[in-house]
C-alpha cells in the first residue's frame, strides 16, 4: 500500500495507474477505522481494480467546534489495518491541502437537506457535498463506497453526483454491527463503560419498532413507544426518531402496501451522539 499526503503525487500516481486499470474505487473515511471501513474496503476490491481510501476529517461539516476537537484521530492505527487488507492507495490530505482557499460553494438539496440530520446539523451537508465533490474530482473513481449507518448521507451524494453529473456510481453497503447489535461507528470509542453498555438499547428498540410494525401498529404509536423508552432511562437523550418513506425519506404519517419504509434515530447516550436506520 503507497499512502500519499500531497495532491500533485496522487494526481501523478494515479495517472500512472490509469492507462493500466480499468476501475478505480474510493472509501472516502474521517478515520478511526474499524470493521464496517474495512468491509467498504472489501467491496471495492471486490468490484474493482485498484482502491483508494481517503482518511481526512473534514471540518466543513461538522457545526460544533468541539464535536471536531474530539473526534478520534489515529492514524498510524488506520494505516495498519488498511495495509491488512489490501488497500491500494491511503490518502491523507491536510486540510490546506483540500481546502488551499475558503470553500464557499452552496449546494441545493431541497427537501432532502432540510429534514432529520439536515435539520439537526445545519451546514453538515453542505460540508460533506464540498469535502466529498472535491475528492471525488481529485480521485475520479469508477466507484465509491459508502456505508448506509449514514443513510441520508448517501441520498445527499448520490444527489450530489446526479448534480454535477458526474460518471461515478455511488455503492451503499450494509450496516455492520457488534455482537449487541450496536452500528459500528468511530465514535463508538468516546463512550464510558457504562455508556457502551446503555447502547445496546439503540439498536434493540430499532428491531422493535420493525417488530410493533408487523403487529399492525400505526407509526403514531411506535414513535411514542420509543420515545417512552428512552425518556425513561436519564442516560439518553433521543435527538429525533422518525419512520420515513425509504425511497425519498419523507416522514410517513402511515403504512401502505406500496412503499417501503425506514426508521431513523439520533440519539446521545451521554454526551456522545449515535445514529442508526433500519429497514421496517
Amino acid at each position: 500500500m503507497i499512502i500519499i499526503t500531497k495532491i500533485v503525487d496522487l494526481q501523478v500516481f494515479l495517472s500512472k495507474k490509469i492507462s493500466q486499470t480499468k476501475t478505480i474505487g474510493f472509501v472516502p473515511t474521517m478515520g478511526a477505522l474499524h470493521l464496517g471501513h474495512l468491509s467498504l474496503i472489501a467491496q471495492s476490491k471486490k468490484q474493482c481494480n485498484l482502491t483508494v481510501c481517503s482518511i481526512f476529517v473534514n471540518p466543513t461539516q461538522f457545526n460544533d467546534a468541539t464535536d471536531l476537537k474530539k473526534y478520534p484521530r489515529m492514524p498510524k492505527k488506520d494505516a495498519e489495518l488498511l495495509k491488512s487488507v489490501g488497500c491500494d492507495v491511503l490518502f491523507m490530505p491536510t486540510v490546506n491541502e483540500i481546502y488551499p482557499t475558503k470553500d464557499t460553494r452552496q449546494f441545493n438539496f431541497g427537501y432532502l437537506d432540510t429534514l432529520l440530520e439536515g435539520a439537526n446539523r445545519p451546514g453538515h451537508f453542505n460540508g460533506v457535498a464540498q469535502v466529498v465533490s472535491r475528492l471525488f474530482e481529485l480521485v475520479k473513481p469508477t466507484k465509491a463506497f459508502f456505508g448506509s449507518k449514514d443513510y441520508q448521507q448517501v441520498m445527499i451524494v448520490k444527489a450530489l453526483v446526479k448534480q454535477l453529473n458526474l460518471p461515478i456510481k455511488i455503492i451503499a453497503c450494509p450496516i455492520l454491527r457488534e455482537k449487541d447489535g450496536l452500528a459500528m461507528s468511530s465514535r463508538n470509542m468516546l463512550l464510558s463503560p457504562t455508556e457502551r453498555k446503555a447502547a445496546k438499547l439503540i439498536p434493540l428498540l430499532m428491531q422493535q419498532s420493525k417488530t410493533l410494525k408487523k403487529e399492525g401498529k400505526t407509526i403514531a404509536e411506535i414513535k411514542h413507544y420509543i420515545k417512552t423508552e428512552l425518556t425513561n432511562h436519564t442516560i439518553y437523550k433521543l435527538n429525533y426518531f422518525a419512520i420515513c418513506n425509504a425511497t425519498t425519506l419523507k416522514n410517513a404519517k402511515k403504512f401502505t402496501t406500496n412503499n417501503t419504509y425506514v426508521a431513523l434515530i439520533a440519539c446521545y447516550v451521554g454526551n456522545i451522539r449515535l445514529i442508526d436506520n433500519l429497514e421496517l
